[in-house]
C-alpha cells in the first residue's frame, strides 16, 4: 500500500511540474518570444519590446514568466540582461509547429 502511494505522490510531482513548464508558454505573447529567440541567439527585453510591438514592462513581465518556467536564460552584460533560450524552449517551438 505503501509503494502505492509513493508512485502516486511522484505521478502527481510529475504533473505539476509539466503543468508550471505548460502555463509558463500558454500564451500568445510568451510564444511569439520563443519564436523571436528561436531566431536570434540572444536579445534584450528592449529588442524584444520594440520586435513584438509590446510594452517594456508588459516584455518584461512575460520573460519573467518564461525564465520561472525554465524556457529562457538570463545573461547579464553590462547593465544588459540578454535573453536567449534553453534546449528545452527548443524542444517546446519543435512540438508548437508540430501542432499547426
Amino acid at each position: 500500500m505503501e509503494l502505492k502511494r509513493s508512485i502516486v505522490r511522484k505521478a502527481g510531482a510529475r504533473s505539476r511540474r509539466l503543468e508550471r513548464l505548460v502555463k509558463g508558454f500558454a500564451n500568445h505573447r510568451r510564444i511569439e518570444i520563443l519564436e523571436l529567440l528561436g531566431k536570434k541567439s540572444e536579445m534584450s527585453v528592449g529588442e524584444i519590446s520594440l520586435a513584438t510591438e509590446i510594452e517594456l514592462k508588459t516584455a518584461s513581465e512575460h520573460l519573467r514568466r518564461l525564465a520561472i518556467a525554465g524556457i529562457i536564460l538570463k545573461r547579464h552584460e553590462g547593465r544588459e540582461v540578454r535573453h536567449a533560450l534553453t534546449p528545452r524552449a527548443r524542444n517546446i517551438l519543435t512540438f508548437l509547429r508540430m501542432l499547426e
